[in-house]
């Protein structure tokens, strides 16, 4: 259950982005005559789901190749774990620098993209970006497809709303609780990272289990802050990334990861009130 209300919420948060980023940029051309081109950005939004949907499913196969819970398996899964936060730590930088101001940011492109080609490749990026997202936490929390869709579903229709202006909600406001999630569930990757990269290793006997590396910070999985069946730990799991039975090394980087990007947003909007 855990999982499908995890898979609910990324699913929405990225498909959201992605498709009021597609919204602005629609008003965008409505705003400068310029029409002809929306049908440029469908394609482009097209070309990245379907871009998209096929990282999701190459993901899925080396995964079910590699056998799911072996060891080299689980050490497949840590290094492509760990290769997705540094690609999703380029996204965390990118909102840091111009969630305040995205939709003057993306006019902006789509000014300087002013073509059919430019247009569709700016819409392509900005649709594929979120979908990798998606691909990549599915990939890692092992999500099925029904709830993925739900939240797919349910951003565009929030996005259709706002578009339309059925809906007023400020896009600064919905950019600041995605990013703060993303933020949240990008440390807990890379503290799942870690976790697996140790369990391979110990299974490979590469690190004996006796060492110090595997010294557990805290043990709560008998109470009811257990991340997969607490009462209390199962909303923290989904909402935060909390995990009741990190490893040191898991819980310093997992929790210094989290510390960090949140430092570092809040120092950049201090310094970008100073300049302005």
């Amino acid at each position: 259950m855990e999982n499908f209300v995890q898979a609910l919420i990324v699913s929405f948060r990225e498909g959201l982005e992605a498709f009021l980023i597609i919204a602005i940029i629609l008003k965008f051309l409505d705003k400068t005559d310029n029409k002809i081109l929306k049908k440029n950005v469908w394609h482009g939004v097209g070309i990245g789901i379907i871009a998209s949907f096929i990282l999701g499913l190459i993901l899925l196969g080396i995964s079910n190749y590699l056998g799911g819970t072996g060891s080299v398996a689980k050490l497949w899964e840590s290094g492509a774990s760990l290769v997705a936060v540094i690609l999703i730590t380029t996204f965390i930088i990118w909102m840091v620098r111009h969630g305040n101001t995205i939709k003057t940011h993306v006019e902006n492109r789509a000014a300087l993209n002013l073509s059919a080609k430019g247009i569709l490749l700016l819409a392509f990026i900005m649709v594929v970006r979120e979908g990798a997202e998606i691909a990549i936490f599915a990939f890692a929390g092992q999500y099925a497809a029904l709830p993925i869709f739900i939240g797919i579903t349910t951003s565009i229709l929030l996005a259709f709303l706002i578009y339309k202006s059925l809906v007023k909600i400020k896009l600064t406001t919905i950019f600041t609780i995605t990013l703060a999630y993303l933020i949240l569930q990008a440390g807990f990757l890379f503290g799942y990272s870690v976790h697996e990269g140790l369990s391979a290793a110990k299974s490979l006997e590469m690190i004996s289990a006796e060492h110090p590396i595997y010294t557990k910070a805290f043990d709560l999985s008998k109470t009811v802050l257990y991340h997969k069946e607490g009462i209390v730990g199962v909303p923290l799991y989904v909402s935060v990334g909390w995990y009741s039975k990190p490893e040191w090394i898991q819980a310093i980087l997992h929790y210094g990861y989290v510390l960090l990007f949140f430092l570092y947003w809040h120092k950049f909007s201090k310094k970008k009130e100073v300049s302005a």
